[in-house]
């Protein structure tokens, strides 16, 4: 009897967990089942498991190829897709004007939790939810990001632009292969380090990852594209993340903490608050000065995370473009020797062969194509904006949205749209910007690269400053050939969608 017993009760203890790890599959299967017969947007197609979780979706942003998969669904399911429960992919040209025009009251969705500081008592413009904040903040500093203010500091785009051509006219007599988009990183982040600290992070003198900063940034990005999908989970990570020896980006943090708090003590409060501002101060000097007029409306706190910003997002998002326009050049041989031909002009009715400035790059009507086409073939960021369906809800695509669903638009989506930008959309044809300046118009509309709306991007003029400022200059000196021309182009999508094996000879252009 006691044997018996005993095999019983051994039988029950490998029973028990069975059952209820079944009975809780059971449940969630019920109640799952239960949330889909009510979702007013039960018939909207995607991808099965995507119905029922966000791990579909996590799996897909993991793999680093979610701006192709997003493509994808929109050819299989339509205009409409389902990618996560309660969150729906669009790809519709009204759409834009809906979700993220001004005055929309579409508010960013909680992914963007991922990508802020919880240490920070005030959120920076990119990770602030709240509209109403959000447009105080953007308001203190849009001035500073203005064209006009900007131009001011194109020495600053054309130093870094000049020690990059040595460089490169380096590497054009050793014939040695580099990574191009490694090497347009370095030109970016220290041209936005010297635009906002007069100090350059020296990438492009030693030709590393000064400090491991770029990896650490690479790792960020990694984060929050991740994470944010399950953004619940953010505060517990970054507290066990901060137990962990500091890395890059706490040497770029350190490096930015220091220059301000120098300039500070450099720059008396006395100085400061006579608002002798000159053009050409950099962003610090400037950032100080309101800090010193407006202590309580601009606090220090707002001082750093303005310099981390700019620092911490102007140099993916810079050399993404840079490299994704250069890669098409490299691909449209004809279209290359076209926009020689305008830049060679350009510069020979001009008289010298110094780099072109930004606005004389303005005048140049196929540079331009060819830039905006770029940017449109290889637009920065390539994960949905997703934003939040305000309430009393909203029709998209003709359909109603409930409060609180969470819709959004890929850059890469749309700029694929062939209803908006013709039947060869896939094709990098800068010539489709020529054709009418109302088409033209009609397009740009439809342009995502730096965001749309009241969310724009605030650093969009220095991006397309330093993109019209060092394309012009390479172009006119040098040829790049890829090393395996035959090789396609590897990409990773961590929110920026990155070139791996952009390998490439350097040469210098013949009759140069």
């Amino acid at each position: 009897m006691a044997k018996l017993q005993g095999l019983l009760s051994a039988y029950a203890s490998t029973v028990s967990p069975i059952i209820l790890i079944g009975g809780l599959l059971v449940v969630w299967i019920v109640y799952n089942v239960v949330i889909v017969l009510r979702d007013p947007l039960r018939s909207v197609p995607g991808p099965f498991w995507a119905r029922f979780t966000r791990l579909w979706y996590l799996r897909e942003v993991a793999g680093g190829h979610f701006e192709k998969t997003n493509i994808a669904l929109h050819k299989k399911y339509g205009s409409i897709v389902r990618i996560a429960p309660n969150y729906y992919s669009i790809d519709d040209a009204d759409a834009i004007k809906t979700i993220y025009g001004h005055g929309s009251n579409f508010v960013k969705g909680k992914w963007y939790i991922a990508s802020n500081n919880p240490k920070n008592k005030h959120p920076d413009l990119f990770t602030d939810l709240n509209p109403e904040t959000h447009a105080v903040n953007r308001r203190n500093v849009a001035s500073l990001y203005s064209m006009t203010s900007l131009v001011a500091m194109e020495p600053n785009a054309v130093a870094c632009a000049d020690i990059l051509v040595q460089k490169l006219t380096e590497f054009a007599n050793s014939h040695v292969p580099i990574n191009l988009q490694v090497w347009l990183q370095y030109y970016a982040f220290d041209t936005i380090a010297l635009i906002t600290l007069s100090k350059r992070f020296g990438f492009l003198d030693t030709g590393k990852d000064n400090g491991s900063m770029i990896a650490a940034l690479h790792s960020y990005l990694l984060y929050l594209s991740k994470v944010g999908v399950y953004h619940e989970w953010h505060y517990f990570l970054n507290w066990i993340l901060s137990l962990l020896p500091n890395g890059g980006m706490h040497y770029m943090g350190s490096f930015m903490r220091q220059q301000v708090l120098e300039g500070q003590r450099q720059k008396s409060k006395s100085v400061l608050e006579k608002d002798e501002s000159k053009p050409t101060d950099d962003f610090l000097t400037k950032l100080l000065r309101m800090h010193a007029l407006q202590p309580d409306r601009f606090p220090m706190e707002s001082v750093f995370s303005t310099c981390g910003t700019n620092i911490g997002a102007g140099s993916d998002t810079t050399s993404v473009s840079l490299a994704g326009i250069l890669y098409h050049l490299m691909k449209a041989p004809a279209t290359l020797e076209k926009l020689r031909h305008e830049l060679d002009q350009a510069i020979e009715e001009r008289g010298s062969s110094d780099i072109l400035s930004f606005q004389e790059a303005q005048k140049l009507p196929y540079l331009q194509a060819v830039i905006k086409e770029g940017l449109r073939c290889h637009p920065a960021t390539g994960l949905p904006m997703v934003r939040v369906v305000p309430k009393g809800g909203a029709k998209i695509v003709g359909r109603y949205f409930p409060e609180k669903t969470e819709v959004g638009v890929n850059s890469w989506v749309m700029h694929a749209n062939k209803k908006i930008f013709g039947p060869d959309a896939e094709e990098f044809r800068p010539e489709r910007w020529l054709e009418s300046p109302e088409r033209a118009a009609e397009m740009n509309r439809y342009i995502l690269t730096f965001g749309a709306g009241s969310r724009t991007c605030i650093g969009k003029n220095i991006s397309l400053l330093e993109i019209s400022i060092l394309i012009p200059e390479l172009v006119r000196k040098f040829d790049f050939t890829l090393v395996d021309p035959n090789r396609p182009l590897e990409m990773e999508n961590v929110w920026f969608v990155k070139q791996k094996n952009l390998d490439c000879y350097v040469s210098l252009r013949k009759g140069n």
